[in-house]
């Protein structure tokens, strides 16, 4: 089975016994063939007419991957943080527990490195490269490559809105709105004095655009109307305003006003404490 999927090392996620092709999950792969071409049908013994095989998962729809992976015997206590891996059999195949499969899982966020494959070989003196060997069990011989690995980047879905959030809008339904041009912008009523800037838009403000045909010229002031409150509106109450007491000081009048020698400071530390007699 081939390490890369699409130019990535994608990590095996689980690890099962199934009996068969039609037992195995969809996004399983079944192992039927041992690395130096032997049938991978695990059978419990002599007159066992059912057998089972190792399969395994590089799906990572449930964010977790594997880790490490053991055998251990029916006499030796499961180690701390793994599990037995699944089974898909029938009604008429069970596992033998002289013998059992353990793997250790952890979350995809987390792990630096993962089991990125495992093969089968029959008994003997074979040897895999880059795989390291994991034991024996039932007449075969349990490889497992580890290393980094690589994660698919998450595709970004197009956000749309639904019917149900649009009926949700407290706004009545009306025409599409138009594209903004000088014939149909809305109209401003004119209240008290305006300027002539925030009155309304004129064409030329409109025709006032970049290169790249935006709207940069145009501010979200524009066509909002503008006035002064009556009691700052100086000329319309016939008030002038006193700006006659106000005296423009230069800087030499300004350090004159504020220079500050900082004697007493100087001389209060120039003082000698007075010696205590004891």
């Amino acid at each position: 089975m081939s390490l890369m999927e699409h130019g990535k090392v994608l990590p095996l996620t689980a690890v099962a016994w199934t009996s068969n092709i039609g037992c195995c999950p969809k996004d399983f792969t079944l192992i039927s063939i041992t690395e130096d071409g032997a049938t991978a049908n695990f059978t419990r013994g002599f007159g066992m007419k059912s057998g089972y095989y190792l399969c395994f998962s590089k799906d990572l729809k449930g964010a977790v991957v594997i880790s490490d992976i053991q055998i251990i015997s029916d006499k030796d206590s499961i180690p701390h943080g793994y599990s037995y891996i699944r089974e898909f059999l029938d009604s008429k195949t069970t596992v033998s527990k002289k013998k059992r499969v353990v793997v250790r899982t952890s979350p995809v966020a987390s792990a630096e490195t993962a089991v990125l494959d495992i093969k089968l070989t029959a008994k003997s003196k074979m040897l895999l490269q880059h795989y390291t060997y994991v034991g024996d069990i039932h007449g075969y011989v349990l490889w497992c490559r580890k290393g980094h690995f690589s994660t698919p980047v998450p595709k970004a879905k197009p956000r749309s809105v639904s019917l149900e959030l649009r009926s949700l809008s407290l706004e009545e339904p009306s025409a599409p709105a138009l594209p903004l041009r000088p014939g149909n912008l809305p109209p401003v009523q004119p209240q008290g004095r305006l300027s002539n800037r925030r009155h309304s838009l004129h064409v030329g403000d409109v025709l006032n655009t970049s290169g790249d045909n935006s709207l940069q010229a145009i501010t979200a002031l524009d066509g909002v109307p503008f006035s002064l409150h009556p009691d700052f509106d100086f000329q319309a109450n016939g008030m002038a305003l006193q700006l006659n007491n106000i005296r423009i000081k230069s800087v030499k009048d300004i350090e004159k006003e504020y220079n500050y020698t900082f004697t007493v400071e100087e001389s209060a530390a120039k003082r000698i404490r007075p010696s205590v007699s004891t």
